[in-house]
C-alpha cells in the first residue's frame, strides 16, 4: 500500500476481510435472481429503477456499455417482460425506459431473499453488536455518498482534468477541447446503485 500505515488504512484492510461475509450473501442473492436474468440485465434493472424514465444513452453510459449493446441488452429485457419503453415525456423521438410489474417482482424477491439471509446472521449477534454494526454501517454510508457526491460535482465542472481551458490553435489534435455533446464517456452518467 502506498502512504503512511495509519489507523484509517489498517482499519481499511480488516474491514475488507471481515466484508466477505456481507458479501457473500449479496453474491447468493444475485446467483438465485440471476437464474432468470443475467447479471448484465439484473444491473440494468436496478439502473431503471433508480432512474426511471432513463433513456438509452445514458443507460449505456450508467452500464458502460456501447450504445449497442445496451439496445440489445433492452431489447432482451422487452421481450422477457423486464422493461417498457416508451416515447420522451419532452422529446417524443427520445425513448425512455421503465420497469414493468414483473420487473419490481424480480428485485422484491431479490430484496426479500437477501434481507431473510442477513436476519438469520443477526440472531446469532449480541443486541450491542448489531447496533454498534448499523451505526457505522450508516456512518459508512452518508461518509460514501457525500465523497461520491464531491466527486461527480469535481467531473461536472471540469470534465477533463488536467486539460487547459484554452488551446493554441497548432496543438496536436489530441490536446484539442472535445466537444462533449458527440462523444460518450462512460462513468459520467448516472451512477449503478449499489444494491438492488
Amino acid at each position: 500500500m502506498h502512504g503512511p500505515y495509519g489507523p484509517e488504512t489498517s482499519m481499511a484492510v480488516e474491514l475488507d476481510t471481515v466484508a466477505d461475509a456481507l458479501l457473500t450473501v449479496w453474491e447468493a442473492a444475485r446467483e438465485r435472481t440471476t437464474s432468470r436474468v443475467s447479471g448484465a440485465q439484473l444491473r440494468a434493472i436496478m439502473l431503471v429503477e433508480q432512474h426511471d424514465g432513463i433513456n438509452l444513452r445514458r443507460l449505456a453510459t450508467g452500464l458502460d456499455m456501447l450504445l449497442s449493446s445496451a439496445s440489445r441488452l433492452c431489447d432482451r429485457l422487452v421481450a422477457a417482460g423486464m422493461l417498457e419503453r416508451e416515447p420522451g415525456r419532452f422529446d417524443r423521438r427520445e425513448i425512455s425506459l421503465h420497469l414493468t410489474p414483473e420487473a419490481r417482482r424480480l428485485l422484491a424477491e431479490l430484496r426479500d431473499d437477501r434481507r431473510q439471509q442477513l436476519a438469520a446472521i443477526l440472531a446469532d449477534m449480541t443486541s450491542e453488536g448489531r447496533q454498534a454494526l448499523l451505526r457505522g454501517m450508516r456512518e459508512f454510508d452518508e461518509a460514501a455518498r457525500h465523497r461520491n457526491a464531491s466527486v461527480q460535482s469535481v467531473e461536472a465542472a471540469d470534465p477533463w482534468p488536467g486539460v487547459p481551458l484554452e488551446h493554441p490553435i497548432g496543438l496536436p489534435t489530441q490536446e484539442r477541447p472535445v466537444d462533449l455533446s458527440t462523444r460518450e464517456r462512460p462513468g459520467t452518467g448516472p451512477r449503478v446503485a449499489r444494491t438492488a
